[in-house]
C-alpha cells in the first residue's frame, strides 16, 4: 500500500489536477451563494506533513475558523475548510450585511452561516472528485470550530497520524470585489482510500 511520500510524479500531478478542478468548482458555488463574482487563482496543491501544513497557513498559534467533515463510503478520511477572518468577512458582508472585528464576535447565526458556506464548498469539491474518479463518498454533518490552527489540525492528526502524517493542502486566493482572501482546503484520506482513488483514476503504479 502506497503512502503519500511514495507517490510518483504522475500520481501527484493527477491529484493536483483533481484539487484544482474541485477548488474551481467550489469557487463557482461560493459565487452563486453570495450573489457576487468570486474567482480563484490557480490553486497550489502540496503534499506535506501536518506540521508543515500548519506553518504554511501561518503557524500553530494562528487563530482561525474551520469547517470539518468526515468522509465514508468508498473514500474515508477528513476534509477541512479553513476560514480566516478576511474570508469570513466577505461571507458575512454578503449574506448578513455586517462584518466582524474578531472571531469572538461569531454568534450562533454567524457560525451557522459559515457552516452552510463551508459545507457547500466542501460538498462541491467532493462532488467534483467523485465525478472525475467515479467513486461514492458520503459526508458527515459538518462541525465548526474556532481555535489555534495547531489545535484544529490535531483532529486529523489524531485520526490518521498513525497511518500517514501527510495531508493534501490545496491553497489559492479568492478574489471578490477586488479583494483577495486566502483559501485553504485540507484533504486527509486514509491510505486505503488514497490507493483506491489512484486506482480509479488509472494512475496507480
Amino acid at each position: 500500500m502506497k503512502k503519500f511520500e511514495e507517490l510518483s510524479s504522475l500520481e501527484i500531478d493527477t491529484l493536483r489536477e483533481i484539487g484544482s478542478i474541485g477548488t474551481g468548482n467550489a469557487a463557482t458555488a461560493l459565487s452563486t451563494l453570495l450573489g457576487r463574482e468570486v474567482r480563484i487563482t490557480l490553486p497550489e496543491v502540496r503534499f506535506m506533513d501536518y506540521n508543515e501544513a500548519i506553518d504554511w497557513m501561518g503557524g500553530p498559534e494562528e487563530v482561525t475558523a474551520g469547517v470539518l467533515v468526515g468522509m465514508s463510503g468508498q473514500m474515508s478520511g477528513i476534509l477541512l475548510a479553513v476560514q480566516q477572518l478576511e474570508f469570513i468577512n466577505i461571507v458575512l458582508e454578503s449574506m448578513l450585511g455586517e462584518p466582524i472585528k474578531e472571531y469572538a464576535d461569531l454568534d450562533e447565526l454567524r457560525q451557522s452561516t459559515l457552516v452552510e458556506v463551508g459545507n457547500i464548498m466542501i460538498s462541491t469539491f467532493i462532488n467534483a472528485l467523485s465525478g472525475l474518479s467515479d467513486i461514492s463518498v458520503n459526508l458527515t454533518v459538518p462541525a465548526f470550530a474556532v481555535d489555534m490552527q495547531g489545535a484544529i489540525l490535531s483532529v486529523p492528526m489524531a485520526e490518521y497520524g498513525g497511518m500517514s502524517d501527510y495531508v493534501m493542502n490545496i491553497a489559492g486566493n479568492f478574489t471578490c470585489d477586488g479583494r483577495k482572501v486566502p483559501c485553504h482546503l485540507l484533504l486527509s484520506p486514509d491510505l486505503r482510500s488514497l490507493n483506491f482513488l489512484l486506482k480509479k483514476l488509472g494512475v496507480a503504479e
